[in-house]
């Protein structure tokens, strides 16, 4: 349970406490005034009046007066309520001045249940009454007089601030519980969009993840599908080759689609280095479709960070992939390029090549990746590539011309991540080529 959500459960149960503090301070308030009205030396009737019209404030307050301090609207009932609470303590003064002692409860509750203004004049009011009642009987001589007098200055004086602060402090209370109340729904709301962002985030990783896998096996897999069918009689070995490549292919994508699933490491790092991954990843390239692939690594190879190992494998997958649906080359080169700061992945091909700057524009609009962009229906090419660089900080470019071929670049910036190494090492690759037999016989 975090912070906000227990000062928000906490806040009624704090002010319902407060309020508990201050009914018993009516409480003493009440008791005593009263032990002095009954030990005075007015005659027993007039104490009895006395006493119980202090005795009717009790639920005057309890039913009307203490459920509207509780509330932070006014309406004609606060008004309703202060002037019988002046009624009630004005008759019991009236008959015994010792009931002016009520004021000590008066005074804070008319400032808490009428606005500011209202409840200072209340108060300084209330404490004329005393003065007021005394001139009214006579018979008082100028000693006593000058003494309730000044007596009743001082109460105003202290009616006044006690009023001012009482008002401040609900103030702030009521604007604490309200604060409270608005972070409670901002962490609410902040708590509701986080949630569909994660749903969202992983949608696209699922997404991507699909696309730079299995989308890609299954395409492969259908090409050499139909290449198996269309040599199945006039060259079943070559059919064999194909059927078998077929199931690794299959192997690979089910291995690869427990992994995303899981959230792990690809199949394909998982007990090798990136430089090995990548030069399997050529090698079924060349096995798949006859072209000459070239894999070599540059720099010295060091360990990698293991998110920056999938962001280079997943760019070589859908640039072959491209190479291998778009590009009609004869050759591709891969080159893993390690510097001081940062790592970098080229693939080159001699295909036909497109117009890179017409392509982006595309992939920028959301639409279709166009020729070397991947997938033409979802446009997960270079728009799902260049997401996946953008979490880890990484940039891309494509420069393509038709007729002239494409470059893709990769580049990565470690920034001390090479100390972190997360997957396992291999020695310096050398520069390798692979031709299958199918491409011998061929061309």
């Amino acid at each position: 349970m975090d912070t906000v959500t227990r000062e928000a459960r906490r806040a009624p149960d704090a002010r319902v406490r407060w309020f508990g503090l201050w009914d018993s301070y009516f409480v003493i308030c009440y008791l005593v005034t009263t032990g002095l009205v009954f030990t005075s030396a007015v005659p027993q009737t007039g104490r009895l009046i006395a006493i119980g019209a202090l005795t009717l404030v009790v639920p005057w307050y309890a039913g009307i007066g203490r459920p509207l301090m509780l509330r932070h609207e006014r309406d004609r009932r606060n008004a309703v309520f202060a002037g019988g609470l002046f009624g009630l303590f004005g008759l019991a003064t009236a008959v015994d001045l010792t009931s002016a002692f009520a004021l000590f409860a008066l005074v804070p509750m008319l400032m808490m249940s009428l606005d500011t203004r209202p409840a200072v004049v209340a108060g300084v009011v209330g404490n004329l009454v005393p003065v007021t009642m005394l001139w009214l009987q006579g018979g008082a001589t100028a000693p006593l007089m000058l003494f309730v007098l000044l007596a009743s200055l001082l109460g105003i004086a202290l009616s006044v601030l006690l009023g001012l602060w009482i008002k401040r402090v609900v103030r702030q209370n009521r604007e604490h519980a309200e604060l409270i109340e608005e972070l409670r729904q901002n962490r609410e709301q902040v708590a509701r969009l986080s949630h569909h962002a994660g749903i969202s985030a992983e949608r696209e990783r699922l997404a991507r993840e699909i696309h730079d896998t299995l989308a890609q096996s299954l395409t492969s897999i259908i090409s050499l599908v139909e290449a198996a069918d269309a040599e199945v009689e006039g060259a079943p070995a070559v059919a064999r080759k194909h059927l078998a490549l077929v199931g690794r292919m299959a192997k690979e994508s089910l291995a690869e689609a427990r992994s995303f699933v899981a959230d792990r490491t690809p199949a394909s790092l998982r007990e090798s280095s990136l430089a090995q991954a990548l030069r399997r990843q050529a090698d079924g390239l060349a096995a798949q479709t006859g072209l000459l692939a070239r894999f070599a690594v540059e720099g010295d190879e060091r360990p990698l960070p293991m998110a920056v190992n999938v962001v280079l494998l997943r760019a070589a997958q859908e640039a072959g992939t491209n190479v291998r649906k778009h590009a009609d080359a004869r050759a591709v080169d891969l080159v893993l390029r390690y510097d001081d700061s940062s790592v970098g992945l080229h693939v080159t091909d001699d295909g036909l090549g497109f117009d890179s700057a017409e392509a982006e524009r595309g992939a920028a609009a959301g639409g279709q990746d166009g020729p070397g962009g991947g997938d033409e229906a979802s446009g997960f090419g270079l728009r799902g590539m260049a997401a996946r660089l953008a979490e880890i900080g990484g940039a891309m470019s494509v420069v393509s011309a038709p007729g002239a071929g494409t470059v893709v670049e990769v580049t990565v910036p470690l920034d001390g991540a090479a100390g972190r190494p997360d997957g396992p090492s291999a020695p310096r690759s050398e520069v390798a080529e692979w031709r299958t037999e199918a491409a011998h016989e061929g061309r």
